[in-house]
C-alpha cells in the first residue's frame, strides 16, 4: 500500500499521511452481507460510562465476514476487494461455485479473478484455508483460529501474521506477532499468507478532527486530574503523583497482570518479547 502525503493546504493536511488505497476494485459493499452497527459510546445497559474516551464518529454499517472459512472443497472466485471500515485490514469478496457470496479478510497480494479454496484439498497458497495439520512448517499464516470449527480470532488486523514452527502430537506450535510461541490444535484452521494493507501504521492522521470522526473522544492525563478522579492526581504544580497506575489503581510499566492460573498459560511454549528497559 503506499501512503500519500498530502499538500499542506490546511494545518490538518500539513503532516497528513494516508491510504491510497491503491489495492481497492469497488466503492460498493454487497448489500447482501450488511448489518445495522450499533454504537453504545462507552455506556452499558443502564447508561453508565464504562469505558472513557469513545463516542461520536462516523455512522457504519457492518460486514459479515466469514471467518470460519467451513464452506470445504469449493472453488471461490475473488470478485472484489473493499475497504472496511470496522477493521484496519481489507475485504475480498468471494463467489463460490455455487452462486453464494462471502467476504473473508483480504490476504496481502490477492488479486481480483483468483481462485482460493479451503479444506483438505486447498494447497499451500495465497487465501487458501487449511488445517494446521496440512499446513507445511515454516508457513506464513493468519487468521487462525484456537478452538476448531469456531472461526479465526488470532492474527487479524492490518499487516500481521504468524509463522508455523513445529508439529508434536496433536498440537502445532504458532509464533505470533507479538513473538509468543503458542500450542494450537492441529485441527484448528488457518488461512496461508499475510494480512492485507500492510503499510496501515504509516498513517498520519493529521487533526483531532480524524481521530473524532474514527469515535474517538479526547483523553486527559492522569496526573492533570485531581485527587478524586484519578489516584496520580492532584499536588502542587507539576507534581508526578507517585508510581505509574491506572484510574483503578492497577499498578502499570511492567507490573504483571495476568492470571496465573489462566487456563492457556500450559499451551504459551515461550512469552513475549519484553522492550529493553533503559
Amino acid at each position: 500500500m503506499p501512503v500519500k502525503k498530502y499538500r499542506p493546504v490546511t494545518p490538518g493536511t500539513r503532516f497528513r499521511l494516508g491510504n491510497a488505497f491503491t489495492e481497492l476494485t469497488t466503492s460498493k459493499p454487497e448489500k447482501s452481507l450488511l448489518a445495522p452497527l450499533k454504537k453504545s459510546g462507552g455506556r452499558n445497559n443502564s447508561g453508565k460510562m464504562t469505558v472513557r474516551n469513545r463516542g461520536g464518529g462516523h455512522k457504519r454499517r457492518y460486514r459479515i465476514v466469514d471467518f470460519k472459512r467451513n464452506k470445504d472443497n469449493i472453488n471461490a472466485t475473488v470478485k472484489t476487494i473493499e475497504y472496511d471500515p470496522n477493521r484496519s485490514a481489507y475485504i475480498s469478496l468471494l463467489q463460490y461455485e455455487d452462486g453464494e457470496k462471502k467476504y473473508i479478510l483480504a490476504p496481502d497480494g490477492i488479486k481480483v479473478g483468483d481462485i482460493v479454496k479451503s479444506g483438505r484439498n486447498a494447497t499451500p497458497e495465497v487465501g487458501n484455508s487449511m488445517y494446521l495439520s496440512d499446513i507445511p512448517l515454516g508457513a506464513v499464516i493468519h487468521a487462525i483460529e484456537l478452538r476448531p470449527g469456531c472461526g479465526a480470532v488470532l492474527a487479524r488486523s492490518a499487516g500481521t501474521y504468524c509463522q508455523l514452527a513445529g508439529k508434536e502430537g496433536k498440537y502445532a506450535a504458532v509464533k505470533l506477532p507479538s513473538g509468543e510461541v503458542r500450542r494450537v490444535l492441529l485441527t484448528c484452521k488457518a488461512t496461508i499468507g499475510t494480512v492485507s494493507n500492510p503499510d496501515h501504521g504509516l498513517q498520519v492522521l493529521g487533526k483531532a478532527g480524524r481521530s473524532r470522526w474514527l469515535g474517538r473522544r479526547p483523553r486527559v492525563r492522569g496526573v492533570a486530574m485531581n485527587p478524586v478522579d484519578h489516584p496520580m492526581g492532584g499536588g502542587e504544580g507539576r507534581a508526578s503523583g507517585g508510581h505509574p497506575r491506572s484510574r483503578t489503581g492497577i499498578m502499570a510499566k511492567g507490573e504483571k497482570t495476568r492470571n496465573t492460573k489462566k487456563y492457556s498459560n500450559r499451551l504459551i511454549i515461550s512469552r513475549r518479547k519484553k522492550k529493553n528497559k533503559k
